[in-house]
């Protein structure tokens, strides 16, 4: 519930912020301060790493053949993120392929201006190709509010399933939608010097609508969707798990600023599926 109040209050909460594309963009100025706050930048496992702020999660997967980068938060993120990576000891415009777990302007707000800087292929499952290409303006339920963000050009439509390969990583893109039409996690094969780790960045499918399901005239499949990717995300097995927020995956009672190298405080079967039940209460009620 705690993600669907924030979404409410950005229907009565925005300010004009301006950028050099012809689209007006608009982020909303009530934001949590958590999702600008700087965070350390760390190894999660293996070639994976956390280069996002303190709870919009932004992920790094290093390749010989070049980098991708899963998510950009907030259109102010660009230069934390920048900085973080560079921090890592990776170079920022080494990333190759740009990926996102939803089209929402928290997790695409600096996609557009790190694809212009950096040249890298922008990705994105078919179900939320309008949504980037509008900048969030046919978004079912962030546009009434004015809600957006830099649109952005697809180079490559993803489906269910797809491989994303770069140098010896593969990524698999599991269609997880209900959030929005196309909003997506990946699945993907690590391995340190102790051993390989399969790891889930999921896209818990949290409900945003103050309205009935039947009411949702721009969605209409939308009850249909948030039930697939509720059963079919319980099913997955994964060694370890993140998300598209810090705070979903208890990132900060997980792990404190500093802290060594250990991909098995992640390893949180109990969190995932009560991250699940939490939007199950919540579907139940609509």
């Amino acid at each position: 519930m705690k993600h669907f109040a924030r979404y409410i209050l950005i229907m009565i909460s925005l300010h004009f912020t301006p950028g050099s594309q012809a689209q007006t963009v608009n982020e909303p100025q009530n934001n949590s301060a958590d999702w600008s706050k700087p965070y350390e930048p760390f190894r999660i496992a293996g070639n994976l790493y956390y280069v996002g702020t303190y709870d919009l999660a932004s992920y790094l997967v290093v390749t010989e053949k070049g980098n991708i980068l899963i998510n950009t938060g907030l259109a102010n993120s660009r230069q934390q993120i920048k900085k973080n990576i560079e921090r890592l000891g990776f170079k920022y415009r080494d990333i190759k392929i740009l990926l996102t777990n939803q089209a929402h302007y928290d997790h695409l707000g600096a996609m557009a201006a790190i694809k212009k800087e950096t040249g890298a292929q922008f990705w994105v499952d078919a179900g939320d190709t309008a949504e980037v290409r509008s900048g969030g303006a046919t978004d079912y339920e962030l546009s009434f509010a004015g809600v957006s963000f830099a649109p952005i050009m697809q180079d490559k439509i993803l489906k269910n399933g797809d491989s994303i390969q770069l140098g010896n990583t593969t990524l698999t893109m599991l269609h997880h939608p209900g959030h929005t039409k196309g909003s997506c996690s990946y699945m993907l094969d690590v391995k340190d010097n102790n051993r390989s780790w399969k790891v889930l960045i999921a896209n818990i499918p949290t409900i945003i609508i103050s309205r009935k399901f039947a009411e949702v005239t721009d969605y209409p499949a939308i009850k249909e969707d948030v039930s697939y990717s509720l059963t079919t995300m319980k099913d997955l097995q994964f060694d370890i798990w993140v998300a598209a927020h810090a705070s979903q995956f208890g990132l900060h009672k997980k792990r404190k600023p500093g802290d060594p190298y250990n991909p098995a405080v992640f390893a949180d079967r109990k969190g995932y599926n009560q991250a699940l039940e939490n939007v199950w209460k919540v579907y139940k009620e609509k």
